[in-house]
Parts: structure tokens; C-alpha cells; sequence
């Protein structure tokens, strides 16, 4: 029985070789495969949504670094790190005793010179009742007209003196220059403050608003500007209102605007700096933070297509389209250089209602000129059918 089986396998094997040779026409090449079946689209105008981010340094509205008009060891500091403060509020208070001492000694200087003042003073009028009277000499009279000068002149030089020696006073005690909150105290009581450090006292940071800095390329002013059509001004004026993109992915609630453009490009990096202004009500924001600008991007009536769609050739972007008798020719297209990752918006190349090819694209099963089998790639994929049941269990 076994001698059998393995016959008819063989005549099997047989009658399907000479079927296969058949099939061949007799010229000993392989059968034409058929043409391969492909996702294909339609392309129609639509809208576009899409963003760009732009890393970006957030700053307070202002950052002011809070440095002693004179020298001496701090004897206080009242207040703390993150603390908000007003406008005028202690700081710092530097040691007073050798500034009250000049105070004190000017004013001794004002006195003893508003003394002599008073003492040149009769002495020149009656100076000037023994002249009327030729007692005395002109000379005598305008050598006490002289000292009464001097003496004058003595007494607005001590009342300068005293008005420094006020102000030095005064700048012992460190003020907040404007609302806002305090960075790092790097220095405490017993340090010594002076004008001269390198290390301010503290930074006062006023984030009632905040400041977000980010940059544009070159090309991305020139896209902005429509070639230079239009000023920086006015484009800026015309740009949406920005998001920010906070260090944990979350978004900031409050929009944004973009305040000026730097008129000066970095040679060093080839981008000019940007600011934009975002209002900070509850103080979230911090200067020093980082996170991204986004900038929406919305086009209406434009063809979008799949970046699936496309591949790359010696820096230019191609797809297939779908011709006569569905053969398949590449094409060269124009994208805009901003995509959210997944399409392209087709500034030229594509025509409402031309086929395109949208399934493995860039791979060898997919060249210019082949005949292919379009499928809708609109639609979903066809479920297999389910395999039917064998007839009869083996035994």
C-alpha cells in the first residue's frame, strides 16, 4: 500500500511541472507576476492645523539685580528667598554706625558754619555804617564783604556734606527698586557688601508679566515678512496669538503675544532673538524657567497629503501619481517647510483630483513606471475570509 501513495505523489509532482512549462509557452521564462496591489488617494483641497515650537527662556518683565550703593557688613536681612516684596520694602540693612557718624559730624560742619556766617555778616554791616561815615576805609569795608563771601561759601560746602552724608545714610538700608519676588541670597548678616562685587545681593524678579524668549531663523523672517513684502513690524502685529509649552508638557492657560523681533541676526547662530508676553496671575511662571513657544500654523484650501506619501531625492520631495492605465510616474512637489510629523501641506506639484500613491512608497516593490493595482486607501482593509471547516475529521 505504501508503494502506491508514493506513485501517485510522484505522478502529481509530474503533471505539475509539465503544467508549470505549459503555462510558460514554451519559451522556458516565468510566468508575468501580476500587478501589485497598492493604497492609493485622491488629493482634494482641505484645512490644515498645524504648530510650530520654538525652545524658548522665560524672564521676568524685569530682572533687577540688587547691588549696595556703599560699603559694610550686612547687619540684617528681612526678608527670604521666593518672597514677593513691593516697591520699597527693606531688604538689606548694612551697618549704619560709621554713616551716622558722618551725618552727626556734617551737621557740627553746618552749625560752626552758619555761626561764622552770622559773625561775617554783622561784621560787614558794620563795616558799612563806619565807611558811610569815612571812618574806615573801602578796603577795610570789602575785606569784611569778602569773609562774609567765604563764610557763605563755607556753609553751602557743609550742607553738601551733610546732604551726602544723609544720602550714604540712607543707602545702608536696601530697598526693592519695584514689586516682584526675590531670587538667591547668596550673603547673610556679617557679610560684607560693596559696590564693587561681582555677586549682587539678591535679583528682584517682577513677574507680574513674563517674558519668553525664543528665535527665528533667517528663513523663518523671510516667510514671515512674504519675502520682505511687508515690514517685521507688520508682521508681527499679524501673528496668532502663541502658547507656551511648559517643562512638563502641559500647556500654560494664558495666550500670549509676540512683542518685538531683534532687528540684529546672530552671526553665531544665524536666528534673530524673539520675545513674546504672557500675563502671570498666579506666579507659576519664574524667571529662568525654560519651556517651548507654539506658534499655530492653520491653512485653509490646501492640498494635504501623507508624509507616507513622499520620499526624498538629492534634497528635493517626491510622490507617485497614479496615471493611464494605472502606471505609476514620480513627480516632484513643493512643501511647506512647517509639518506637524505625520503630512505636508503641497505648495505646488498636485492638482485636485490627482492619484497618489500612499503605500510603500520609497521601498524596491515601488518604482516609477510599473502598473499597479489602485486600492482605495480611504478604506478599511477587507477582512480575511474565515477559513472553512474541514469536510471530515481524520480518524
Amino acid at each position: 500500500m505504501q508503494t502506491n501513495v508514493v506513485k501517485s505523489a510522484g505522478a502529481i509532482f509530474a503533471g505539475s511541472v509539465l503544467l508549470a512549462l505549459a503555462s510558460c509557452g514554451g519559451n522556458g521564462q516565468a510566468p508575468q507576476m501580476g500587478a501589485p496591489e497598492l493604497g492609493v488617494m485622491t488629493v482634494s483641497l482641505s484645512n490644515s492645523e498645524s504648530e510650530n515650537t520654538f525652545p524658548a527662556q522665560i524672564k521676568g518683565k524685569t530682572d533687577i539685580d540688587i547691588r549696595p550703593q556703599v560699603s559694610g557688613f550686612i547687619t540684617k536681612v528681612h526678608v527670604d528667598e521666593g518672597q514677593h516684596v513691593r516697591k520699597g520694602q527693606p531688604l538689606f540693612t548694612i551697618d549704619q554706625v560709621t554713616f551716622q557718624a558722618a551725618v552727626d559730624q556734617a551737621t557740627a560742619a553746618v552749625n560752626s558754619a552758619q555761626t561764622a556766617v552770622s559773625t561775617a555778616k554783622r561784621t560787614a554791616d558794620t563795616k558799612r555804617e563806619l565807611l558811610a561815615k569815612n571812618i574806615i576805609s573801602e578796603f577795610e569795608y570789602q575785606t569784611a564783604q569778602d569773609d562774609l563771601a567765604r563764610a557763605n561759601a563755607t556753609l553751602a560746602q557743609a550742607k553738601a556734606s551733610l546732604v551726602n552724608a544723609k544720602k550714604n545714610l540712607a543707602y545702608t538700608v536696601v530697598t526693592a527698586p519695584s514689586d516682584g519676588v526675590v531670587g538667591t541670597i547668596p550673603n547673610r548678616e556679617g557679610s560684607l557688601a560693596s559696590p564693587s562685587s561681582a555677586q549682587p545681593l539678591t535679583t528682584v524678579s517682577d513677574n507680574s508679566q513674563v517674558y519668553a524668549y525664543f528665535s527665528l531663523t533667517e528663513r523663518d523672517l523671510l516667510k514671515m515678512t512674504e519675502g520682505g513684502a511687508r515690514s517685521v513690524n507688520d508682521a508681527v502685529k499679524a501673528m496668532p496669538a502663541v502658547q507656551l509649552r511648559l517643562s512638563d508638557g502641559t500647556t500654560y492657560p494664558e495666550s500670549g503675544t509676540v512683542a518685538t523681533v531683534s532687528g540684529v541676526i546672530d552671526n553665531a547662530t544665524g536666528a534673530a532673538s524673539v520675545r513674546a508676553l504672557f500675563n502671570n496671575p498666579t506666579g507659576i511662571l519664574r524667571s529662568g524657567s525654560t519651556g517651548s513657544i507654539v506658534i499655530p500654523q492653520n491653512s485653509n484650501d490646501v492640498i494635504v497629503i501623507p508624509q507616507k506619501a513622499t520620499y526624498e531625492l538629492q534634497d528635493r520631495r517626491f510622490v507617485y501619481v497614479v496615471g493611464d492605465s494605472n502606471k505609476i510616474a514620480s513627480r516632484h512637489i513643493d512643501v511647506t517647510p512647517v509639518s506637524d510629523g505625520q503630512t505636508f501641506v503641497v505648495t505646488s506639484g498636485l492638482q485636485p483630483g490627482d492619484r497618489i500613491v500612499v503605500q510603500g512608497v520609497g521601498t524596491s516593490n515601488v518604482r516609477d513606471g510599473i502598473v499597479i493595482t489602485p486600492v482605495d486607501a480611504t478604506q478599511p482593509a477587507a477582512q480575511p475570509a474565515q477559513q472553512e471547516q474541514p469536510a471530515a475529521e481524520s480518524k
